[in-house]
């Protein structure tokens, strides 16, 4: 009996304990523990995104250059698909059936109970007749989704463009996007990325045991607002943007037109360019393979990735830095023949210049004078001493910005090139070169090379007489209009006030009777330097470099049309209109008769040279504008069909040089 007692007692006491056990587990796992309370919602609550819209992005003077519209992205979960008329779905969405079939497949991959992206970016239009049938298409689901859209169709290299994110980026990020989230992937989408993204929003719903929402959880008490991104104030002139697409229509090339008082950029061409409205929606994958193999590379940003010698554009800068040196004054003077000996080199002159000082050298452009005035000062300390004078020349240039990026607002800029003497020691064995032989970087021309944000910024630096601000596209952020301070910086060059006024007066006389008078101005001062860059692939690159007005500077300009000879012939008209309608509002009447609708008609697309295999196949007229028939003359190619590209290009070269040795 004492026996059968004492067992309840301990199997009683099992029983409790057991009980206590289970009681305090459940505590912990209800009360302490929440991981089982967020597994439990996850089977019940489901989070849907809302998308922000991205910031608008506006001109100087508050006109929209980017603003939103609303798209639709159809999204699916197999699991719930029944039966349905998939042809006529194919048809309202706009698509065939073997697409179809490969989406729905790769839905399926990724989860057969899972909601995934089906198909994107449909437009208002096809969504409008998909909307009413939806109760037909079980399983399938719209959202809503904002895009870019671009009112004017213009700018398209500067604004960039937005992509969906791929798993390096998410990475990259730390995982703040999420597969199907959208990020700025060029311009100024790209550089402002965190600016214009805004905050997305979270809203939670109550599912069934299929997924399918029920209403709102907890009324919305968890749900988080999408928060618009920050609105941006472009430096852009969009008159002046839209006249210099115009102008650069069918050439390829580049106008940058800055505020040298700010160094705000006021024009950003880049031709040939595109409507940035193909790269959204519904048809942007197939648009962007259609520019991607575009031989004339449209998504090249020429501004700040094209790399051309300065030529006689660089020539004020050589003076300047000539006259801080002490090397000149403004009254020395150089007899012109016609061409500068070097040793036993030969540089041509433009003309038989005769007896010209430093204006006039300017103005005329005497090759002769500024090989004179280069010798002199890679010279000063003898010619021995060729590595340190050389590297000092060089930084003197660099201070313009020329030989590293300048620090545009824009991804991806290129510094353009600027030749160390380590490049030559390498080149002629050490120390076996003088000034002799780099004597082309003079005239703009061997190794040195700019891009065109480079060559308008050294405009400004001459209009400023002596500083610059970092050129930027953006000039106020948010509401507010928040400047980078950046921006605000002067960045000295080291040259002194007075040594401008002779460079400028020289400048002046190139607009005002000399190679570019047929752009002269009515009305307006403009001080300007013309350009002819060679081109060992063609007709060389028409270049021209200016500011206006003379005093008190508003704009300065560089632009380059490639292919296009002499600087005087396409790229200074093209300025001077670009000039004039900017300080005047309008384009009056030239002496020279010439109109902006001739340069907006005219077509200076180089022929394309493609290569298959080991043969150059050419189009058109093309081996005459690649003047290969002149190389055949001196026996350097017998025959362009039976070169590889890298001979021809080899060759070609080497010829230029010996052409630029007489």
């Amino acid at each position: 009996m004492n026996q059968f007692f004492e067992r309840r007692y301990v199997i009683g006491g099992i029983f409790i304990t057991l009980t206590l056990i289970l009681l305090g587990r459940l505590f912990y796992i209800q009360i302490i523990d929440d991981r089982y309370l967020l597994y439990a919602n996850k089977n019940v609550i489901r989070q849907f995104i809302k998308y922000p819209a991205r910031g608008p992005i506006l001109d100087r003077n508050g006109i929209t250059l980017v603003k939103n519209e609303l798209v639709y992205d159809i999204s699916v979960i197999p699991k719930q698909v029944k039966p349905f008329d998939t042809l006529e779905f194919c048809r309202l969405i706009g698509i065939d059936k073997a697409e179809f079939d490969k989406l729905f497949l790769k839905a399926i991959k990724y989860s057969p109970s899972l909601s995934s992206s089906f198909e994107k970016q449909l437009s208002p239009q096809l969504y409008a007749s998909l909307q009413e049938r939806m109760s037909e298409f079980q399983g399938f689901s719209v959202e809503e989704h904002p895009i870019r859209s671009y009112p004017d169709s213009v700018a398209a290299q500067f604004l960039g463009g937005i992509g969906e994110v791929n798993d390096a980026t998410i990475a990259k990020y730390g995982g703040y996007y999420r597969l199907g989230d959208y990020i700025g992937t060029s311009g100024v989408e790209k550089a402002y990325e965190t600016v214009l993204r805004g905050q997305r929003g979270v809203q939670n719903k109550m599912v069934d045991s299929r997924g399918i929402p029920k209403g709102s959880y907890a009324n919305g008490a968890y749900d988080t607002l999408a928060v618009s991104g920050e609105r941006l104030t472009s430096s852009l002139d969009i008159t002046l943007q839209k006249l210099g697409e115009k102008l650069m229509k069918n050439k390829v090339g580049s106008i940058v037109a800055i505020e040298p008082s700010t160094g705000e950029i006021l024009a950003f061409v880049s031709s040939p360019g595109y409507d940035p409205n193909l790269l959204v929606g519904h048809d942007r994958s197939t648009n962007y393979k259609t520019l991607a193999t575009n031989p004339y590379k449209p998504f090249l940003v020429r501004p700040i990735q094209a790399n051309y010698p300065p030529g006689s554009s660089f020539k004020p800068l050589s003076a300047l830095i000539a006259l801080q040196e002490g090397i000149i004054t403004p009254q020395t003077t150089y007899n012109c023949p016609g061409y500068y000996m070097s040793g036993n080199r030969q540089v041509k002159c433009t003309h038989v210049h005769g007896i010209v000082n430093l204006s006039g050298a300017v103005a005329g452009s005497c090759n002769g004078y500024f090989s004179m005035v280069f010798q002199k000062l890679i010279d000063k300390n003898g010619p021995k001493l060729t590595d340190t004078t050389f590297n000092d020349w060089r930084n003197n240039v660099a201070k313009f910005g020329l030989g590293s990026r300048i620090g545009v607002d824009l991804p991806a800029e290129r510094g353009g090139y600027l030749p160390k003497a380590a490049l030559y020691d390498k080149m002629y064995k050490g120390a076996r070169w003088r000034a002799s032989t780099v004597l082309s970087l003079a005239i703009g021309q061997g190794e040195l090379g700019a891009t065109p944000l480079q060559l308008a910024n050294i405009e400004c630096t001459i209009a400023n007489h002596g500083f610059y601000y970092t050129p930027h596209l953006i000039k106020g952020i948010g509401t507010k209009n928040i400047v980078k301070p950046e921006y605000l910086i002067k960045h000295d060059v080291s040259i002194d006030y007075q040594y401008f006024e002779p460079v400028i007066d020289g400048m002046q006389a190139v607009v005002e009777n000399g190679t570019a008078i047929q752009s002269k101005i009515p009305g307006i001062i403009m001080c300007g330097k013309t350009g002819t860059a060679q081109n060992p692939h063609g007709e060389n690159h028409s270049i021209f470099v200016a500011f206006a007005p003379r005093e008190n500077p508003k704009i300065a300009i560089a632009v380059i049309v490639e292919n296009s000879g002499e600087g005087a012939h396409w790229a200074a008209p093209i300025a001077s209109f670009i000039v004039e309608k900017y300080l005047k509002g309008s384009i009056s009447p030239r002496e020279s008769g010439i109109t902006p609708e001739h340069f907006m008609e005219a077509n200076r697309l180089p022929e394309i040279t493609t290569y298959s295999g080991n043969k150059a196949t050419v189009k058109a007229d093309s081996l005459k504008k690649l003047k290969l028939d002149s190389i055949r003359k001196k026996g350097l190619i017998k025959s362009a069909s039976n070169k590889n590209k890298k001979d021809i290009t080899i060759k070609y070269l080497a010829a230029i040089k010996r052409k630029d040795d007489e």
